[in-house]
């Protein structure tokens, strides 16, 4: 694999920095080691008549080895350069159909081996089953068939999967996909003289990004990111396999609900250096199934020339997309304000459509106040438009008419009021085999499942009616108290047959049917077992505090097994969070979460070191809330200040927490919180950082949901920079970081300069660079590596502090 200049210096560094220290990959203790490692349970897909469940196991972490197989880094992809498919992936490994009525596990015939499968769908009639096959030379494409309980590989020429899985249904026995053009091994060769150095340049273009990775920086780099995104089209029908249109850059195909034509959108140069692939030009045009060009719908510029701020948008039409109730109809969106949302008009979006055969002029449908989102179609009379302000939290949900063309609210709230949240609309299948929005009682209410359900008493999922006259949510069913169960799917909506998913804290998650009319028994349809018995004999609990600005706090409080408050006394203590904003102090104070939830583990998690006698305080909430007419961020570090002063004091007051023994930790966002803290607090004997960004002028253009730029606000940006304030950092630091991070900001840099700030002006702090992980950690041995880091980091200067 030939490395980017970027990953080589950053190896080096830290190669360089840490000689004096370096170590080979160790192992944390056992009982880490032993959760971390732990299987798995099935992920679950039913069909629609709950006959067949297709049961699906994935491997829990891939080597080191595996993640340093040949990458290549382009226009924000990562690619493999041997199978046209993107690297790193995480695979099923198996198989399994079971049969609801029985009972009875059903072994796949034919399934390839090793088994590395992905981009599982059921056809339409829900027969059979397709999905993708990865190996090193190539992916392919399979149909198991429920029938006959046999997998067949149908491809002749490989997939080219490298801008997506792009397999459509067409019908119960017609496939879409994309295929290989050229041989990997016929990949351009850098040649060794360029033919002249990489120029970018700009004219009086305002071009506001992201700081994106990974991105487009030479010619050669174009020619690769061409030959890899280039696919052929090619549908698939009863054996036999016919290619549609000519090569090109399909970014996306969707096929028309009639089945008679595709949307197509490919990408065109020239290609940006400044955004990812999914921001390059695009050419939107409706072809037949056979690939012939009816109209070409718009030629779209690249995207690096959006407006900065979360809620402008391009000046060109967007969300091209098949109106799901009708034939053959396309709907877009335009913007009315130039695609600037602080631009005063009564309108700022418009939606249109065009039908079949599409030589007409487009209608309008309706126009929306705020900035339009989405449309979940229904049939003539009905359909649901979203709006939604990201500026200021805020969302909208309108019943449209498309007979009258009438549009009126249905309810109005903040986005981040849990509590007032309806749910989402449930969908049906239509005549066509499109979803759409589901009604009930004779077409005057809708089916609201809300998967989540926040209430003062937590977390409670529920399933609504929502009368479309009165604009009021009933809820007809709720999770009882004591267990979190919610509605994974309706199987009839009519007799309110539900596929639910519940769980306790004793209690691994199952799956079973409900039925809320009959009221009959709950039917178990799977029977998972506690893949932690490790964690058995551990306590949780929700506890809520105030701050003292009197905003209410919540956190998850994990106590080690046979923990006994007035023998043992507090606990050392990790407290791990990631900052949220809100406009709303009562939007902030909702209590999120439920005590009643399994413990499920991931690679990330800070509850393994319940099992090392620590109590942990997971997702301890962090709000930075507005306040008298600010920006939250106005007051960003003094709020984090009030919060963890609030949760050390109420795990001190609990007796289970010692405040001379606490730590702090966070991935990412959470990670730029914990270096803020250290460098403005001595609340905590020490720190563990994770992938963060510590010097936001390296994010000019906004962060989070920020949307203000450096020149704006300088001083927020300076202010909000742990690095601005490294000679206050003496608190002991532990940073850790993937030297592959593909995450937008949070480029590996940010570590070892921060590292370096700290080490210069004689702070205690320790850098470690895991090879090939991006963002979310992969390798087997970084994982238990990083982990066995924290554990020391925290043995050493927590629990075992002077």
């Amino acid at each position: 694999m030939k490395k980017s200049l970027l990953t080589l210096f950053l190896f080096t560094a830290a190669t360089s920095v840490f000689a004096q220290d370096a170590v080979n990959y160790q192992l944390p203790p056992q009982a880490i080691s032993d959760l971390l490692l732990a299987k798995p349970t099935p992920t679950v897909s039913l069909d629609s008549k709950a006959e067949w469940m297709l049961l699906s196991t994935r491997n829990s972490y891939p080597s080191v080895e595996e993640l340093a197989m040949p990458e290549f880094r382009i226009a924000g992809l990562r690619i493999n350069p041997n199978n046209f498919s993107p690297s790193r992936q995480t695979f099923i490994n198996d198989f399994t159909l079971k049969n609801i009525k029985t009972g009875k596990i059903a072994k796949i015939i034919g399934l390839p081996a090793p088994l590395a499968a992905a981009n599982a769908a059921w056809n339409p009639s829900q027969n059979k089953i397709s999905f993708t096959q990865t190996t090193q030379k190539g992916v392919d494409l399979y149909i198991i068939d429920i029938a006959t309980l046999k997998a067949v590989k149908i491809n002749q020429q490989p997939l080219n999967v490298t801008l997506g899985g792009g397999i459509t249904w067409v019908d119960d026995q017609t496939v879409l996909y994309r295929v290989a053009t050229k041989p990997a091994s016929a990949v351009p060769v850098k040649p060794l003289l360029p033919k002249g150095p990489s120029i970018q340049q700009n004219v009086g273009k305002a071009a506001p990004n992201p700081t994106y990775q990974d991105l487009i920086k030479t010619p050669f780099d174009e020619q690769l990111f061409e030959f890899f995104a280039t696919s052929q089209l090619v549908q698939y029908k009863n054996g036999t396999q016919t290619l549609i249109g000519q090569p090109a850059m399909y970014a996306d195909v969707n096929v028309s609900p009639d089945k008679k034509y595709l949307l197509q959108e490919t990408i065109s140069k020239p290609f940006s250096y400044l955004v990812p692939a999914y921001g390059f030009p695009v050419i939107v045009k409706i072809t037949d199934l056979s690939g012939k060009s009816i109209k070409v719908l718009a030629e779209l510029p690249s995207k690096e020339s959006t407006p900065s701020g979360n809620d402008n948008t391009q000046n060109v039409p967007r969300g091209y997309e098949w109106r799901a109730d009708e034939a053959a109809t396309i709907t877009w969106a335009q913007p009315l304000d130039s695609g600037l949302i602080k631009k005063q008009v009564p309108f700022h979006d418009a939606v249109y459509a065009l039908s079949a055969p599409f030589s007409g002029e487009a209608k309008e449908l309706f126009k929306t106040v705020t900035r339009y989102r989405e449309t979940i179609w229904g049939n003539g009379t009905l359909a649901l438009v979203k709006e939604e302000l990201r500026g200021k939290q805020t969302i909208k949900l309108s019943r449209y008419n498309p007979t009258t063309g009438t549009i009126e609210t249905l309810y109005e709230l903040n986005e981040t009021d849990n509590y007032n949240n309806p749910g989402n609309p449930v969908t049906e299948k239509n005549a066509f085999g499109r979803q759409v929005v589901q009604t009930v009682d004779n077409g005057t209410k809708l089916l609201m499942n809300n998967m989540i359900g926040s209430s003062p008493k937590g977390d409670l999922p529920f399933l609504a009616k929502f009368d479309l006259a009165s604009k009021k949510n009933e809820i007809i069913w709720r999770s009882a108290e004591g267990s979190y169960e919610y509605v994974a799917d309706v199987l009839d909506a009519n007799k309110l047959v539900l596929l639910t998913r519940k769980e306790s804290q004793k209690d691994v998650p199952n799956y079973y049917i409900k039925n809320l009319v009959l009221r009959i028994a709950d039917r178990p349809v799977t029977d998972f077992t506690n893949p932690y018995p490790g964690l058995e004999g551990t306590t949780k609990e929700k506890i809520t505090y105030k701050r003292a600005d009197g905003i209410d706090l919540t956190g998850n409080l994990y106590l080690p097994k046979g923990y006994d408050k007035a023998k043992d006394g507090p606990l050392p203590t990790l407290i791990w969070a990631y900052p949220r904003e809100f406009n709303s102090a009562a939007d902030a104070a909702q209590i999120r979460g439920s005590k009643d939830r399994f413990t499920m583990l991931s690679w990330g998690s800070p509850i393994y070191w319940v099992t090392q006698g620590y109590a942990v305080l997971d997702n301890a909430e962090m709000p930075i809330v507005a306040k008298e007419g600010k920006k939250p961020n106005d007051t960003f570090v003094d709020q984090l200040k009030l919060n963890a002063e609030a949760a050390i004091n109420k795990l001190a007051d609990l007796g289970v927490g010692d405040r001379n023994r606490m730590a702090v930790g966070g991935h990412s966002y959470g990670a730029f919180m914990t270096a803020n803290l250290l460098a403005h607090t001595n609340l905590f004997k020490a720190g563990i950082a994770r992938s963060g960004a510590y010097n936001r002028t390296l994010t000019p253009f906004g962060f989070q949901n920020e949307d203000r730029t450096y020149w704006e606000v300088p001083q927020l940006y300076y202010e909000m920079s742990p690095f601005s304030y490294a000679d206050k950092i003496k608190t002991p630091l532990l940073l850790i970081h993937g030297d592959s991070d593909d995450n937008t900001g949070t480029f590996p840099i940010n570590s070892e300069r921060l590292f370096n700030a700290i080490k210069g002006h004689g702070g205690t702090t320790r850098l470690v660079f895991l090879p090939y992980e991006a963002h979310g950690y992969r390798g087997k041995e970084n994982i238990l590596h990083c982990l066995w880091e924290m554990n020391s980091w925290l043995d050493k200067y927590v629990k075992n502090a002077k």
